[in-house]
């Protein structure tokens, strides 16, 4: 291996090692990543160069890549543990956090992730590792596509954890598959001896060999990236690592703010929390409730530790200054468009937007500062989304009389968002919110709700939403429960005060393209008129469009019309069988590459083994024709075995050459001698193919892989060519 191939390999291997790395793109971003993994990067092509300058420093090369790059991503990640630009014990304790600790704390973390060196760190160190076996790998076992493996595991790990898609992904596909098709090109070219007279002893040449492995590498990534992008079989987002790991909830004790509703209003003019912001708040929440047994309403958050944001619909954009009070739990007052907090670091509920303190609650004032993202939503038809998350969860053991209260409440319509604001009119003109500071309504299961429903008919926020999400759900209507609190108008130093009246529990309802959409069915019923704003006013449109109860009727289909568009339901049955065909035929086809080109071979060459007589002496020919034929050596109708001996020669040299030469004489003797053909002739024949599989073994083991899997030489050529000798 020369110097000139040494430089082209390494520069090509790192290169491929360094973009894996920068895969992890959008879960930290460019600028964070760029940085330390292009330290690696450089710190182990110096190494390479020195060790080969001082060649007695090559059995140390490993460790020498390793230490340089620890002590590289130290001053460039961990600067802050230095003392004098020198590491320190914590410079040590936090490149151990970030191996052991950083790839699930990115897990546990909405992305893009905070590039703090106990999140970011786990990337370049994988590239260092990856950096230091590929090396060793191409170096040492002068293997160029096994040197690719440690780079490739960075890339399937980036992969695993955010997968590209769309353009993104083929633009990266082909950005790894240049240099990683460098390095099999550097790897697969050979020296041969110039015949002209006062030429070069030697010049490089790429051969069909060479340039194959590296154009099906391309073509591979760029057709997998594409693949991977456009085929979604199941109408859902692909399992990603993220999917398994979630945030530990906080080590306080976790209250049910609905539990606290009562003893609030019994205090109503305690203060909560303040704020001011530029936009109007409808309600802010503090928890958001899907689970349902029958006595209790629970939670299922996934949370996650806060990143430098969270992606925001396009819309209204607001921001407010919180200060809180009044809460000793975990919860803090936060939006449903969140999309970042500025002043802590708290856990989130992406899907719900709420917020909790991941430290222990101790009663002190917390400072934060909320920003959102408040689409302009359209109700469009006013279609629910049946495949809301949680939106249709369990009921309990429903009590057999609050089934009439559901019928009669929707007046038979079918679920839809009219079908949702007739339950909240039913729920606000019939029944009426609790008073005053003594016997209020206390609980939320169905032994409460049904007193409420059907008897007192007086109660609470608590019960109203509790109420309306169960006859909604009843009634085919996603729905869920948030606990929270009003806007307030009241202002001082600037600042809206929030105070224990304001508490408000609310349903909210699944609308297919406009999310979830919130509603209050004690507005109506406590007489109480407040400011919409945001996705409130699309709702109050909605609201002051619905027809008097008298008008609404069930919907009249068309004569002949059965009850469920059976036509929709061919149309997503249809759906749900052709995408899983389609990537079961592209796999099994993929699988019948991998198994049966290979397998047709044996049983071709066994097949040929078996003939006897000059049938057995031409199915050798035949056979080291096909071999030599794959590996890339042309042939041509007319060549005689000599002209392939010399073609093959090139190759791999008189491993190969000669015992072609030798089968050629076989040959000859077989058909001009007029001789009749022995045993002994066939056995030579097939000795001299056991000699050119035992040349071609010595290939490379890219080069062998490929030629098993190549079809071509399955296909048989037309006519024979001349055995001439």
């Amino acid at each position: 291996m020369s110097d000139r191939f040494d430089r082209i390999a390494v520069a090509a291997l790192l290169a491929a090692t360094g973009i894996a790395g920068l895969l992890f793109a959008p879960v930290f971003g460019w600028a964070e990543l760029l940085v330390p993994v292009l330290v690696v990067v450089l710190v182990a092509y110096g190494c390479a160069e020195l060790t080969a300058k001082f060649t007695k420093l090559t059995p140390y090369r490993p460790l020498l890549v390793a230490l340089l790059g620890l002590l590289g991503l130290i001053e460039t990640v961990l600067t802050s543990t230095t003392l004098a630009f020198l590491p320190t014990g914590a410079s040590l304790q936090g490149l151990a956090r970030g191996l052991t600790e950083g790839w699930r704390l990115t897990l546990q973390s909405t992305w893009p992730a905070r590039p703090i060196p106990e999140q970011l760190l786990f990337v370049p160190l994988s590239v260092l590792l990856a950096v230091v076996l590929g090396l060793e790998l191409l170096l040492r076992l002068k293997k160029p596509l096994v040197a690719l493996v440690p780079s490739l595991a960075v890339a399937c790990l980036a992969q695993a954890y955010q997968a590209l898609t769309g353009v993104f992904a083929v633009v990266t596909a082909l950005a790894y598959a240049l240099p990683a098709g460098l390095l099999l090109w550097s790897g697969r070219r050979v020296r041969s001896v110039s015949r002209a007279p006062g030429g070069p002893r030697f010049s490089w040449r790429p051969t069909g060999s060479a340039v194959w492995p590296a154009l099906s590498t391309v073509v591979a990534l760029v057709a997998g990236a594409v693949a991977l992008a456009a085929l979604d079989p199941v109408g859902r987002d692909p399992l990603t690592l993220k999917d398994t790991q979630a945030a530990p909830p906080p080590r306080s004790r976790i209250g049910n703010p609905l539990d606290e509703i009562a003893q609030r209003l019994i205090r109503p003019g305690e203060e909560v929390f303040r704020y001011r912001g530029d936009t109007p708040v409808d309600q802010w929440r503090l928890i958001v409730l899907n689970g349902f047994d029958g006595a209790n309403w629970l939670s299922d958050s996934r949370l996650r530790r806060l990143g430098a944001g969270l992606e925001g619909a396009p819309g209204v954009s607001g921001s407010a200054e919180l200060k809180v009070r009044g809460l000793s739990g975990p919860w803090l007052p936060s939006h449903q468009d969140l999309t970042g907090v500025d002043g802590l670091t708290p856990l989130v509920d992406e899907s719900a937007g709420t917020l909790m303190t991941e430290a222990p609650s101790t009663g002190q004032e917390r400072n934060y500062r909320l920003s959102w993202s408040s689409p302009e939503i359209d109700l469009g038809s006013g279609e629910i989304d049946p495949r809301a998350p949680g939106g249709l969860d369990g009921l309990g053991a429903v009590p057999p009389d609050v089934e009439n209260v559901a019928k009669d409440a929707v007046r038979g319509l079918r679920p839809t968002f009219q079908s949702a604001l007739q339950l909240e009119r039913f729920l606000s003109t019939n029944y009426q919110v609790a008073t005053g500071t003594e016997e209020l309504p206390t609980g939320h299961g169905w032994p409460q709700l049904r007193h409420f429903l059907l008897e007192s008919k007086r109660g609470t926020s608590e019960q109203f939403a509790a109420a309306y999400v169960v006859l909604a759900r009843m009634s085919g209507i996603p729905a869920r429960l948030v606990v929270g609190f009003r806007g307030s108008a009241e202002t001082d130093g600037g600042m809206h005060v929030v105070r224990n009246r304001d508490v408000l529990a609310w349903p909210e309802v699944a609308v297919a393209g406009a999310g979830w959409v919130a509603l209050d069915p004690t507005a109506a019923a406590g007489k109480a008129e407040r400011s919409q704003a945001g996705p409130g006013k699309a709702v109050a449109r909605a609201r002051a469009q619905l027809p008097a109860e008298q008008q609404l009727r069930p919907p009249q289909l068309p004569p002949g019309t059965p009850a469920e568009s059976g036509e929709d339901q061919s149309a997503e049955a249809g759906m749900s069988w052709w995408w899983p065909s389609l990537v079961a035929g592209i796999v099994l086809f993929g699988l019948l590459w991998l198994v049966g080109v290979p397998a047709a071979k044996v049983v071709r060459a066994r097949r040929r083994r078996r003939r006897s007589g000059a049938e057995g002496v031409l199915g050798a020919w035949d056979e080291i024709r096909d071999r030599l034929r794959a590996h890339g050596v042309p042939f041509r109708i007319g060549m005689t075995p000599r002209d392939l001996a010399e073609s093959a020669g090139s190759l791999a040299g008189e491993g190969i050459r000669e015992p072609v030469a030798r089968l050629a004489k076989v040959l000859d003797v077989t058909l001009w001698s007029g001789v009749p053909v022995g045993d002994g002739s066939v056995r030579r024949a097939w000795q001299e193919v056991g000699e050119v599989r035992r040349g071609l073994a010595t290939r490379p083991f890219a080069a062998r892989v490929l030629a098993a899997l190549e079809p071509r030489t399955l296909v048989p050529i037309r006519g024979r060519a001349s055995r001439e000798g």
